[in-house]
């Protein structure tokens, strides 16, 4: 079969344009940072979470604030601290004295898309009260279950340099974000173009510049087309081959779970769509084994002293592993 004729399968054109909308609404605050918002792009159609991970001042909450802005839908800006209370999160039954009756007080968690900023100076408590909610898009509280509305999206950011007042993310937290996104440095030229950028507006970012471009319903029709991607049998085998692989390599104590396999199907669809195609090519899937699974493996302590990282691992198995064509 032709590759015309798998692009006649599904019209990719309501994608093209909403995709090419956001990015044009993103570039009027965000300068760079290409490769953090394509990765954002994909995870919004994948329907998954994302966590940001950068060092300070590079810009992790202010994509997401304005990524969030170019949708029209409930926003909610969640600062982790470590005196953050579950409650303070996911909301609280409160007494009602005119009837006396318990009433549940929704949290900030009650939004379409949730920044949460710092996720990493919560505590433990705090990070458990995330699980259900990343999983299953609800929250149970005194026994009775609140479904979320839909779309759903958590974007989190965390400083990885930073040590005094951090807790390390549950392995079942990391687990259930779709992509782990590196942020770097701006490169020197868009570092300069930041910098005309605030003289020109005199040193104010107004993000009432950025226009709502995308709705709730039309997020989830691009979510329909996405899942409509055609897969190869191959590409199967090839995705759990590599994750299968993380669970006997010597250099890793905690290997990807089927959730990295999932994960990889659905960023590679979305991966697709987003380059206009209609089916996805083993570059998909390479070019997204690094951002699905680098935060889910564990290095042995030994590997860990060596100074050997989860990216060299997985690039290696990468490399590895034969290559369907």
């Amino acid at each position: 079969m032709s590759e015309q004729d798998f692009k006649s399968r599904i019209d990719l054109e309501p994608i093209k344009e909403n995709v090419e909308k956001v990015r044009n609404e993103v570039g009027k605050v965000i300068v760079g940072q290409h490769e953090m918002i394509n990765l954002l792009m994909v995870a919004l159609l994948a329907d998954g979470h994302v966590l940001l991970e950068g060092v300070p001042g590079v810009a992790k909450t202010m994509t997401a604030k304005t990524l969030a802005r170019t949708i029209g839908l409930e926003f909610s800006r969640i600062q982790f601290t470590p005196d953050l209370m579950p409650s303070d999160v996911l909301g609280t039954s409160v007494f009602n004295m005119k009837n006396a009756v318990f009433e549940f007080r929704q949290g900030p968690i009650f939004a379409n898309i949730i920044l949460i900023d710092e996720i990493n100076r919560a505590p433990a408590k705090t990070q458990a009260a995330l699980f259900e909610v990343m999983e299953e898009v609800q929250v149970t509280i005194d026994g009775e279950t609140y479904p979320m509305s839909t779309p759903f999206l958590v974007m989190a950011t965390q400083n990885p340099v930073e040590q005094e007042g951090t807790y390390r993310l549950p392995e079942a937290q990391l687990d259930r974000f779709l992509f782990k996104i590196k942020v770097d440095y701006p490169t020197l030229e868009n570092e300069i173009d930041i910098l005309k950028s605030i003289h020109e507006s005199r040193n104010i970012l107004n993000l009432e510049v950025v226009e709502k471009v995308l709705g709730g319903d039309e997020i989830n029709k691009l979510r329909q087309i996405t899942a409509e991607v055609f897969v190869e049998e191959h590409l199967f085998d090839y995705i759990t081959k590599i994750v299968y692989e993380t669970r006997n390599h010597p250099s890793l104590y905690l290997g990807a779970s089927p959730r990295a396999s999932i994960s990889l199907l659905k960023g590679a669809k979305a991966l697709a769509v987003i380059n206009g195609r209609d089916f996805v090519t083993p570059e998909d899937i390479q070019q997204l084994t690094g951002p699905v699974m680098e935060h889910r493996l564990i290095l042995t302590p030994e590997k860990e002293m060596e100074g050997i990282t989860a990216g060299e691992v997985v690039k290696a198995i990468v490399e590895k592993i034969e290559v369907p064509r």
